[in-house]
């Protein structure tokens, strides 16, 4: 297991130099300009170019890209175009709503998905058709409509849950879940569907089994067989499909964040872009690999120790 966290950990420097690379050249080419955004349309040429200088722009892309990297090395990541203010702590200041969200969807697709395949592949019968359905329905219904049909129900017309917003845990636990409970149903409904039916599948397979009829043969409790024993060969596939939503999930938080006013890394990494803010965004994509890293990581260390033959390979 520590030659598979090397492993991963030996390709993150790469993988993210070749992101900052891409991200910093798709940047480039997006029309606008910085610093006329900072003065203003209005701005005489004169201002636009001293601008121009003491941003850097007037230098060519590779040496403005060596300046950034050289900087992110010893933990600078430059500094807002539009604020002025220091990109680590601005990023910072908006990672806890974005972690909430992926983890709060997260467990719940773990939980109900894997709950809900289970249950349909030992009771079989209408439930499994029902799972069926609704990993098809789950998959083409569109987030963001789900989120609009959720804020239009359960916020404006019920009351139940605020439409926007967001309450830091640390200031109440209560309101902190409530805040997020809608933005993580929007973000789950597919998701769950999808590992309900991976989940149903993977527990056919191995239901089917030889070694499983041999302890039904013995005299083993259905209970026993599907949870101590069946769940456990069936989760290799689920948790590796649990890992690819997850690093996904972070994709989905950029439209979900803007429709609940989430202030998370998301929503800031789309104003950033709306204002062509290159130190932002390029901070916010080196966090976002980062955190798709992490996720891929305990993902792998999740499948190896349900299955040791996964960490040799």
């Amino acid at each position: 297991m520590v030659r598979l966290v090397l492993r991963r950990l030996a390709w993150t420097g790469p993988l993210l130099f070749v992101v900052s690379v891409l991200c910093f050249l798709l940047i480039s080419l997006v029309p606008g300009d910085p610093a006329r955004t900072v003065l203003g349309p209005l701005a005489p040429p004169e201002q636009v170019e001293a601008l121009h200088r003491q941003m850097g722009l007037d230098r060519p892309l590779t040496v403005q890209y060596l300046s950034w990297l050289t900087d992110a090395v010893h933990g600078d990541l430059g500094r807002s175009v539009g604020t002025g203010t220091a990109v680590g702590p601005l990023i910072a200041s908006r990672l806890a709503p974005t972690l909430s969200l992926i983890l709060l969807a997260t467990l719940t697709v773990g939980v109900l998905g894997t709950a809900l395949g289970v249950l349909s592949a030992v009771r079989g019968g209408p439930l499994g058709r029902l799972v069926d359905v609704a990993s098809v329905v789950g998959l083409a219904v569109p987030g963001f409509w789900l989120a609009l049909v959720l804020i239009t129900w359960l916020a404006v017309r019920w009351r139940l849950f605020p439409a926007t917003g967001y309450v830091p845990f640390g200031e109440s636990p209560v309101q902190w879940l409530r805040s997020l409970a809608l933005p993580v149903a929007a973000t789950s409904l597919a998701a769950v569907t999808a590992v309900a039916k991976q989940t149903r599948d993977s527990m056919l397979d191995v239901l089917s089994r030889d070694f499983v009829r041999v302890m039904q043969a013995n005299g083993l409790s259905t209970r026993s067989i599907v949870y101590r024993h069946a769940l456990r060969t069936a989760a290799v596939p689920v948790v590796a499909l649990l890992g690819v939503i997850s690093a996904s999930l972070l994709g989905a938080t950029v439209l979900i964040e803007n429709i609940f006013g989430l202030p998370g890394l998301g929503s800031g990494a789309a104003l950033a872009a709306a204002q062509h803010d290159i130190p932002v965004l390029q901070g916010a994509v080196v966090c976002y690999t980062l955190i798709v890293v992490v996720i891929g990581l305990l993902a792998d260390l999740a499948q190896a120790w349900l299955d040791p033959r996964v960490g040799a390979r």
